[in-house]
């Protein structure tokens, strides 16, 4: 999972509630206005149930769809909107057959009203051709919102990037950390990236996360910048555990870890990280 995105942002959670919550409302609105034309009337709380069904399961695959958009961008290229593309299928059924499991609850399970949601091919693919527009609709939400909350609003010309803290005479090749009660020892060279918490910088250790009581700013200072590299207010990384740099929204670009982890080369700290590790777009 890409490294800004292992703390829950709340304001895109509050965003998407407000999204699905009025859906909810509209979608079902517009229904009944449409059985009303047909002569059918007084059958708001029906609606309202077999709305909340589906977007219920669309609150479960936004996480999904996060994950998709970090691992494959569809700035990416051809491969990565294929990826999308098929990703459309899964989509479809999951969404199909938990929004049909989800009514039959309601309906059958706890009102006891007879409901029939038959799993046919035609209501398959019925349902898939709606989902193709959905799935599009919460990419481009997904795209926006990590875009509008990822980043600081742009300025009219592109920030310069901030001078490097001043290096000390004899960067330190270990830090002591303290773990599970006990204060050990780390080789500053294993460290793979640093992220900010507060007070604290987490240290990025082969799969390990450790705190060091510091700021960000502060160790950044302290570490040797030819191995160390700030490429976001919130991120440091070792030059050496660098496995892709790929391009992302908005001219940022994207860091692959070789851990795994992926983090944001913002355009304002882009200037100092080309010095050290030169990009070819």
């Amino acid at each position: 999972m890409a490294a800004e995105e292992r703390s829950i942002d709340w304001r895109q959670v509050a965003v998407w509630a407000v999204l699905l919550i009025v859906s909810v409302f509209a979608h079902a609105y517009v229904e009944v206005l449409n059985e009303a034309r047909r002569g059918v009337s007084g059958i708001f709380d029906r609606e309202l149930a077999i709305e909340v069904s589906s977007h219920i399961v669309v609150a479960a695959l936004l996480p999904v769809l996060y994950w998709m958009h970090r691992r494959w961008p569809v700035g990416g290229g051809p491969r990565n909107i294929a990826i999308h593309v098929l990703g459309l299928v899964p989509f479809s059924l999951i969404h199909t057959i938990g929004m049909a499991a989800l009514r039959l609850l309601w309906f059958s399970g706890i009102l006891g009203e007879a409901y029939s949601f038959p799993i046919t091919f035609d209501r398959l693919a019925y349902e898939f051709v709606k989902d193709i527009i959905n799935y599009g609709m919460l990419s481009a939400a997904v795209m926006a919102l990590r875009h509008l909350f990822a980043r600081p609003l742009a300025t009219a010309t592109q920030t310069p990037a901030p001078p490097s803290p001043p290096q000390p005479e004899s960067p330190p090749e270990r830090f002591v950390v303290r773990k599970r009660g006990k204060e050990i020892m780390v080789e500053v060279a294993d460290i793979d990236w640093i992220e900010a918490a507060g007070n604290y910088a987490v240290l990025h250790v082969g799969g390990e996360t450790l705190e060091i009581r510091s700021s960000l700013a502060r160790l950044e200072g302290e570490l040797d910048a030819k191995r160390f590299v700030r490429v976001h207010k919130s991120y440091v990384v070792n030059v050496a555990r660098i496995a892709e740099v790929t391009p992302w929204i908005s001219g940022d670009w994207r860091i692959r870890l070789q851990d795994g982890a992926e983090v944001n080369l913002s355009r304002r700290y882009r200037q100092r990280f080309e010095a050290l590790v030169p990009v070819r777009s």
